[in-house]
């Protein structure tokens, strides 16, 4: 039966609609799919398990994002102090949210510069800074650590990004010691002995300038790529990525070391025999203690017409939680990486979905208990890898990934980021000391203003609640 004639038996009117999908079953019968708008597609296994998100994510969130904070109030004379009011108010997450800062001080205006210096840190407290050896080294031996070396797009200075990160109290975090992608002309063809001398030599002078201000470096970035993305001859060796965390843990013997991988949460998933998970395990059978971190991207790096299949794995917290489980059996923390999530257009419609996706997402990382920092990638639509400034039809500027518009105005998943982290996810609370002087205060993992009220009188200080420590506190008022 022709379509229109079945259509019009079951009085549909046909129409040229985004919301509805018609095509051929395999059994040859004409069927209507009532397709929902993008939102209803790519959320939901989100939708679907809304219970899981709303009671055991939430839930978690409660047992691992938050503590009690234990303080004793006494007099000048060292007695208890009855009925003294305390007040604690959030200032930072021991949670780490951030993104990369490529574009620092790298656009064509200094209105736009100007904006993403002041934007940056109202929306994250970790920036991830370049360290491509192929443009951080371009010259043999004249490595572009000071803040005025010649501009390269999106490879600001080592200096000029890490000094921001301390003026401004975001932790900086380097990406990547020894990335084989991304390799200097003058060492491609390099022996194996002298690429690892050149190694060692860049890692010695890295840690010297900054292994005390950088608290954690990605040691090696996608060792699990197609080989025909490899430069060196070095890669092929088999000890390439052991000896890179055996260099790594001579010169960084206190810093947090960390790999890093992407492509984890679809078809490269295959529990305990996925290529990662061995890979990661080989190297704590091997020795490799000194792995802190394990660094998963969460790029959605996919036409749109892929979303309805790619949901099912990507944007389903079941899954998501179980790939987490599983990797966070070899007991080291997780670390999302880079993370992507495509609005696809400027539209209201794919934006809110953007946003939507980043809320859900966020949520359901930050829950987990071995989740330490969840890293955006681009922060601006049009300034993305693989394409001239502005131009959105190449690249990964196609997928309108950033939080703010090519004119730095801000996108809905922009607000989102900073709703959850000084809103929902934000203690305001206060307690009052019993007979013995003492008060319970529960809250998120951060530090905090602390009011101490009593007899007429104020006392402020500041406070933390840690999951690295005993939160205990005697104050005397």
């Amino acid at each position: 039966m022709p379509c229109e004639k079945l259509f019009a038996r079951l009085n549909i009117k046909i129409a040229v609609d985004q919301h509805y999908n018609f095509y051929l079953c395999q059994d040859q019968s004409y069927r209507m799919e009532a397709i929902m708008n993008r939102r209803d597609i790519v959320l939901h296994y989100f939708d679907e398990n809304r219970e899981f998100m709303d009671f055991y994510i939430k839930a978690q969130i409660e047992k691992n994002r938050k503590g009690n904070l234990n303080i004793t109030v006494k007099d000048k004379d060292g007695k208890p102090v009855r009925d003294a009011k305390i007040v604690i108010k959030q200032k930072t997450h021991e949670f780490k949210y951030g993104a990369n800062i490529f574009m620092l001080d790298e656009f064509e205006s200094d209105e736009k510069n100007q904006i993403y210096r002041e934007e940056f840190p109202k929306c994250f407290n970790l920036a991830t800074v370049p360290f491509y050896w192929d443009e951080f080294e371009p010259e043999q031996g004249k490595p572009r650590f000071a803040a005025d070396s010649e501009k390269i797009y999106r490879r600001p200075p080592s200096d000029l990004c890490v000094n921001y990160c301390l003026e401004k109290g975001i932790e900086p975090k380097c990406h990547c010691l020894n990335y084989d992608n991304f390799l200097p002309s003058w060492l491609k063809d390099a022996d194996v002995d002298t690429h690892k001398r050149m190694l060692d030599k860049r890692f010695r002078e890295l840690a010297e300038r900054y292994r005390d201000v950088i608290p954690s470096w990605e040691v090696t970035n996608e060792t699990l790529n197609h080989p025909t993305r490899y430069q060196s001859r070095f890669y092929k060796e088999d000890d390439f990525v052991e000896w890179s965390f055996r260099t790594a843990d001579k010169y960084f013997p206190t810093n947090r070391l960390i790999i890093n991988d992407y492509q984890l949460f679809e078809s490269a998933y295959r529990e305990n025999r996925s290529q990662y998970y061995m890979q990661v395990e080989r190297l704590l059978n091997n020795g490799i203690t000194h792995l802190d971190f394990i660094g998963i991207q969460f790029h959605s790096f996919f036409p749109k017409e892929m979303e309805k299949t790619v949901a099912q794995t990507r944007y389903n917290p079941l899954y998501l939680y179980e790939v987490l489980d599983k990797y966070a059996q070899l007991g080291k923390k997780i670390q999302i990486t880079e993370m992507t999530i495509p609005a696809f257009s400027d539209s209201e419609e794919d934006e809110y979905v953007q946003a939507e996706l980043i809320k859900n997402v966020y949520t359901l990382f930050f829950s987990h208990p071995a989740m330490e920092a969840i890293i955006y990638w681009n922060v601006v639509d049009g300034y993305a890898a693989f394409a001239p400034l502005g131009d959105m039809s190449a690249g990964e500027n196609t997928y309108h990934g950033g939080i703010r518009r090519f004119d730095l105005t801000e996108k809905p998943a922009s607000k989102v980021i900073k709703e959850l982290f000084s809103k929902v996810w934000h203690t305001e609370t206060d307690s009052v000391t019993d007979p013995d002087g003492k008060a319970r205060l529960h809250g998120f993992y951060g530090e905090y203003t602390m009011e101490i009220y009593y007899d007429g009188r104020v006392k402020t200080l500041d406070a933390v609640i840690s999951s690295k420590r005993n939160n205990v506190m005697e104050v005397q008022i």
